[in-house]
């Protein structure tokens, strides 16, 4: 009989799996019969009518709905109730933005691989391309950034250019006069205007992001689409959007800004209207803008329009030259030269009619705002990093193999080959991030938690970047001048840490914070449930998570213990295993959430430390699955086996150390040792990406190969005899010719039919000595020249020096 007990314990802990779906009634039945078959094993008739009943009770209780909800939900509502705080209405907007996609399969502990590499993101149009081919080129021709730094402003002709050819309306669909593009057709202009400009980006960006187009066209009335749109396209009106204020920075729900409803006059007449007060910064694009748009609380103190005093968070779209608006003074954000500034409104008076979706818009501002940057923050700053991130990749590569020291190109060098490494693989994932997040817009998602994640992680990949490739360029990074390449993007991206968002907070608070709830099978139909007191959707919602976290439980043993190896696994090759891997930490990472959140509940939100973790864990799962996904669809290249090899190793992990970070913080220090066992049963095992695989990343960016070409195919590439990239690329272009010359010279030198000498007097005596023809010679006489001017940095002289700016 004591054998008994074990299996016994078996099925009741598989009718937990399947709790409150009708199961564990029958497992308690064939547990009561097993008991009672073996009956005739045990001594006292007592302990075996004490076990039968309570399988029997237990099958009655847990199996009949009507018996678990009164006797097991109603007491677990009551306590869950307590536990929880109260969500305000600003929260409950937040968490309620946007759509769940592949974050979902994510937090499900189940990821469906096959329905990622069948989804297909939208190809650019024919339109688009030729946009991207012509204008844009175009564009980045014109842009000289030193210059823009030296005048602090974009040129007339700049500014002239981008009204006519509708950079400002990319997003305004084509019947209000934009051009109506695609958000990979968007992402990709941004992405190689950002490798000219940083300056030039922004000021093409800000318009087509988060801000009165975008509003317009999801909340405005046909009326305000159609006095603003054609406008905002064409660059006849320049718009901005003022949310930022001294109070009210990453908590805008906090506004000081006030607008009262009352009577006034506006152009002549007596209408309904706002009184509107505010003081706001950091808002680009204000020194120049002609409309305003503007978030504010707007109030009813005198019941004009209904009882509610407090009419909630408003937006309105407004003249900036209206009276009492002050407007046209300038931040200087670390010296780059776009426009940005403060806006202050005192006693502002505008009609009712002002406010976008007229009075539908009124109290909806925050749901417009959550909702619009869900999709926008997709978009903006992942391009721009994408586009720092593919120029580093461009200036490093062709840097690392001109310039020599020791007689041999810094890029065989292996303190350079470290970073060279890091520069190649995060620019393959960050732009597989990119790309894969644009295409999910264009499907309709507007991926709150995801878009969190590329602004996010895709700017600090960005930062790694720039300050890995600043390292590389060494004295040539931080002289200024035409010659130098990367400096001012590098002095920028603070910046894009910032805005929309700031990473510190975006990683500790939103990204599991609205992931746990948004984005997990059933936590928020649990929390709403429990808004309502609906039982019955409580019930499916409880017994269906506790389901779930056992089946994530037995899942994440069995496939730590096997590595990942009992997963499914989509596809055939190498990159098989990080599918099965991914799998594995999904299953960890939703069973370690749901250990969070049973323990801190509604505490976690300030346990930002393991919030930000778990948000690691769940990034790191998405640009994985951004790097395999794009791998899939260019055709598996034997090219970027590499890329994928180093990415998904680093994300792997990542992921193991974001867990085990949570586990060894955890404030229940029975539930992290039974969490981790069940997690990681063998420990972990996971190591980052070896110095050999770094080092073939490495060598595919130097010598202009297929790796460097392919990584970088998404920016500007100017022509040869213009400072900085340019002569870089045609200084590369002459020594990757003179190769084979070099090289018969080195081998000569070890063979000793030649002696060590200066670079100059070598060719000379290799020419005489028929080790290299003339043609070499040439050839390798050319690259040393070209070689020494590019690595020259600039020189001013004390007048000049004395009148530089920015």
């Amino acid at each position: 009989m004591p054998m008994l007990f074990p299996v016994i314990g078996l099925l009741l802990f598989i009718g937990l799996l399947y709790a409150g779906r009708g199961y564990w009634a029958w497992v308690s039945l064939v547990a009561a019969l097993l008991v009672a078959w073996a009956g005739q094993g045990i001594d006292s008739p007592r302990v075996f009518l004490a076990v039968t009943g309570l399988a029997l009770a237990a099958a009655g209780v847990f199996g009949i709905a009507f018996l678990r909800r009164r006797l097991v939900t109603s007491p677990l509502m009551r306590m869950a109730e307590k536990a929880l705080p109260k969500m305000s209405d600003t929260e409950r907007i937040a968490l309620e933005a946007g759509t769940v996609w592949w974050d979902g399969d994510l937090f499900s502990g189940r990821p469906d691989w096959q329905k990622l590499l069948d989804f297909r993101p939208r190809p650019l149009s024919e339109t688009e391309r030729a946009f991207l081919e012509g204008p844009t080129e175009e564009l980045c021709a014109m842009i000289d950034d030193w210059q823009i730094a030296q005048q602090r402003d974009l040129p007339p002709e700049v500014w002239e250019f981008l009204k006519r050819r509708r950079f400002f309306g990319m997003i305004i669909p084509e019947e209000y006069g934009g051009l109506g593009f695609s958000a990979i057709a968007h992402s990709a202009v941004i992405t190689k205007i950002s490798s000219r400009s940083v300056a030039a980006a922004v000021t093409v960006m800000v318009p087509n992001s988060l801000g009165p187009g975008e509003l317009l066209l999801h909340y405005g009335t046909e009326e305000q689409k159609r006095r603003y749109l054609p406008g905002l396209a064409s660059g006849e009106e320049i718009p901005c959007f003022a949310l930022t204020e001294p109070e009210a920075g990453s908590d805008a729900a906090a506004t000081k800004s006030t607008g009262v409803i009352c009577r006034g006059e506006f152009a002549g007449e007596e209408v309904l209207g706002i009184r509107l007060n505010w003081r706001k910064r950091y808002i680009t694009l204000a020194p120049v803008a002609t409309v305003v748009g503007l978030a504010f609380r707007l109030y009813d103190p005198d019941g004009l329009i209904g009882d509610a005093p407090d009419l909630g968070i408003t937006c309105a779209l407004i003249p900036s030259g209206l009276a009492g608006i002050e407007i046209g003074d300038r931040h200087d954000p670390m010296g780059v030269p776009f426009a940005n500034g403060p806006i202050f409104g005192k006693d502002v008076f505008v009609p009712m009619s002002f406010i976008i979706g007229g009075g539908d818009g009124i109290g909806q501002g925050w749901k417009m705002l959550m909702e619009s940057l869900a999709a926008g923050r997709s978009v903006s700053l992942p391009s721009l990093s994408v586009g720092a991130a593919e120029l580093a990749t461009r200036v490093v590569g062709a840097y690392a193999t001109v310039r020599e020291q020791f007689n041999m190109p810094i890029g065989r060098f292996e303190g350079i080959e470290e970073p060279l490494a890091r520069i190649g693989g995060y620019t393959y994932f960050m732009n597989a991030a990119r790309t894969l997040t644009c295409g999910a817009v264009d499907a309709g998602e507007k991926p709150a938690v995801l878009s969190a994640i590329v602004k996010a992680y895709l700017t600090q990949g960005m930062r790694t970047i720039m300050a890995d490739a600043m390292d590389i360029r060494a004295g040539a990074a931080i002289c200024r001048g035409p010659k130098n390449i990367l400096g001012r993007g590098f002095v920028g991206v603070p910046i894009s840490i910032t805005v929309e968002g700031a990473n510190i907070l975006t990683r500790s608070l939103i990204i599991f914070g609205q992931g746990a709830i948004r984005s997990h099978p059933y936590v928020r139909g649990e929390m709403e449930a429990l808004e309502t007191g609906d039982i019955v959707r409580f019930d499916g919602a409880f017994f269906g998570h506790l389901n779930s976290v056992f089946r994530n439980a037995a899942r994440a043993l069995l496939l730590g213990l096997s590595g990942g190896g009992l997963a499914a696994a989509p596809a055939g090759g190498s990159e098989r295993a990080y599918f099965r891997k991914l799998t594995r930490f999904s299953a960890a990472f939703a069973l370690v959430a749901d250990a969070a959140l049973a323990v801190l509940g509604g505490g976690l939100k300030r346990r930002e430390k393991i919030s930000g973790r778990l948000a690691d864990a769940l990034a790191w799962m998405y640009l994985a699955s951004a790097a395999l996904k794009r791998f899939h669809d260019q055709g598996r290249p034997e090219r970027d086996l590499v890329l994928v090899h180093w990415s998904c190793t680093l994300a792997l992990f990542k992921i193991q150390t974001a867990l085990l970070g949570v586990l060894d913080n955890f404030p229940n220090a029975a539930v992290a040792w039974l969490v981790r066992l069940l997690a990681f049963p063998l420990g972990p095992r996971l190591r980052p990406p070896s110095d050999a695989l770094g080092a073939k990343v490495a060598r595919g960016l130097l010598e202009d190969g297929e790796m460097r070409r392919h990584l970088t195919s998404d920016i500007y590439h100017p022509p040869p005899d213009e400072d900085g990239l340019g002569k870089l690329e045609a200084a590369l272009a002459k020594i990757v010719e003179a190769l084979p010359g070099k090289a018969k010279l080195k081998e000569a030198v070890r063979e000793g039919s030649l002696r060590r000498a200066p670079d100059d007097r070598l060719i000379e005596d290799g020419l005489a000595a028929g080790v290299i023809d003339a043609e070499e010679a040439r050839l390798m006489k050319e690259a040393e020249e070209i070689r020494d001017d590019v690595i020259q940095v600039d020189v001013f002289d004390p007048e000049a020096y004395g009148s530089l700016k920015g």
